[in-house]
């Protein structure tokens, strides 16, 4: 794998930070330094967003769908060619076991590309209204959808590759321009996006991709002046920030934020399929999920029983190298997360009953290795069942009644996602009906696909993902009028 000479994209051209500022790029496996990326600063940012600005003034990205549909399909093109480079890198810096890279963190992605360029060429960009009598005249109308303009995206760490091409798609899609800044502990996940978008017809300035380590250079672009919205993915608390930030020039804000989505089974019908479900799925990247189902919530009979069979699918669970495609989980994405997940392993081990787990990995010299960790007996008011941990952590809480169930699902700051379960799939359907959350699996169906609109309630975020809800999220609409 060669992943010398990373460089960003700024106005058509692969450059360097200025100066030449680099950082290390950290393998979370090994905690090695496997390489460098461009590390801007405030100059480069100004570039970047200056050039979209102009790219979309005075360019013809805005209004030329099929030229968007041909670059797009380029895109995804060179990305097909450069998959194997990428997906090495991303396992590298991301510690996510090459099976689910394949799955979900870069070779699925690339596919789902294909869906904003298709859909583009049959959105009803512009519907004429009947002619009507308005204030003593006849006035025909015309209802247009246009590009909301110059967008920031901004993504986390955890699905790096997934997010960058889920923020990048609708926008340049709906014919904005974008700035895209990684996460600074996945910066290939971003320069290798720019390599594949430079060798495409994309015009200048169209999509530009900044690296940095420092934060207050990536605020810069949720203040500038010349932005008009703002997509982000990450912490509901930098969600908030970002909030502040664009309420001063009134950006379109965008926020897929946390979450602390809960599974319910309502009988034992389907106990052993949701606890297997849950319990693994919560093990997926090691927990490095926002959409996870974190909470377990079972009633009080069944609790003992759904955490032995946790136990005996955690136990099973096979982890470790990220390059095995045989396991299943790899470590979390740095010391400062690692360090987190042990502080919320103590307030288990205090509030509740430790099932399996619960400790760092001793099996591992170097690296940020979680146990898989079951607790169960937690109170609905633990800080285990109430925040987001991002680790692989499951918290089995009880419930008397499928009324207490609704209530303890909902008693959340959160609604991104979240499962019910039950042999009666009328009862299931009724329960999930009441939760107040972004996206629910019934009985283990799976939503999580580019036609199916992602996001959440409450300070789960604003706005969708995908479907033509997620193109929608980056249209303005105009209408205009005129006599008969």
């Amino acid at each position: 794998m060669d992943v010398t000479g990373q460089r960003m994209l700024i106005a058509g051209e692969l450059v360097e930070a200025t100066g030449g500022r680099e950082y290390d790029n950290v393998d979370p496996a090994t905690e090695e330094v496997i390489g460098t990326a461009p590390d801007a600063g405030p100059e480069d940012v100004e570039r970047a967003v200056t050039a979209a600005r102009t790219a979309f003034d005075e360019g013809r990205w805005a209004t030329d769908v099929a030229f968007r549909q041909h670059c797009l399909r380029q895109l995804q093109q060179q990305l097909r060619k450069n998959v194997e480079e990428i997906r090495a890198a991303h396992t590298a810096e991301t510690g996510m076991p090459v099976s689910l890279a394949m799955a979900i963190g870069v070779d699925g992605p690339i596919e789902t590309l294909s869906y904003y360029t298709d859909m583009i060429g049959e959105h009803e960009w512009e519907r004429e209204l009947p002619p009507k009598q308005i204030m003593g005249g006849t006035a025909r109308r015309v209802v247009r959808k246009e590009a909301a303009g110059v967008v920031s995206a901004i993504t986390p760490w955890n699905y790096p590759f997934q997010l960058n091409l889920t923020k990048i798609a609708a926008p340049l899609a709906a014919g904005c321009t974008v700035v895209l800044k990684p996460a600074p502990d996945t910066p290939w996940s971003g320069t290798m996006l720019a390599a594949a978008a430079a060798e495409t017809d994309l015009p200048p300035g169209v999509l530009n991709v900044v690296t940095t380590s420092d934060n207050a250079v990536a605020e810069l672009m949720t203040t500038h002046r010349d932005v008009d919205q703002i997509t982000f993915t990450g912490s509901t608390a930098t969600g908030r920030r970002i909030m502040r930030n664009a309420s001063d020039t009134i950006k379109r804000v965008s926020l897929e934020l946390g979450g602390k989505s809960a599974a319910i089974v309502l009988d034992e019908a389907l106990l052993e399929l949701a606890v297997a479900m849950t319990a693994g799925g919560v093990c997926m990247h090691a927990g490095q999920g926002c959409a996870l189902h974190t909470r377990l919530l079972v009633p009080y009979a069944l609790q003992d029983k759904a955490a032995e069979i946790a136990a005996g699918v955690l136990s099973q669970l096979k982890y470790g190298d990220p390059t095995d495609p045989s396991n299943m989980m790899g470590p979390v994405v740095n010391r400062r997360q690692y360090e987190q997940v042990l502080r919320y392993l103590e307030i288990g081990r205090a509030d509740g009953r430790l099932v399996v787990g619960g400790g760092p990995a001793t099996q591992f010299d170097r690296g940020f290795w979680i146990q898989p960790t079951v607790f169960t007996d937690v109170p609905r008011e633990s800080r285990l069942a109430q925040e987001e941990v991002f680790g692989p952590v499951l918290a089995i809480v009880g419930f008397e009644d499928d009324e207490d169930a609704v209530r303890l699902a909902n008693d959340s700051l959160y609604g991104l996602s979240g499962g019910v379960y039950s042999g009666d799939v009328d009862r299931a359907m009724r329960v999930a009906n009441r939760l107040r959350t972004g996206t629910i699996a019934v009985n283990g169906a799976q939503w999580f696909d580019v036609e199916s609109p992602f996001g959440g309630y409450k300070q789960s975020g604003l706005g969708r993902e995908w479907g033509p809800e997620g193109l929608e999220d980056f249209l303005e609409t105009k209408t205009v009028s005129f006599p008969v």
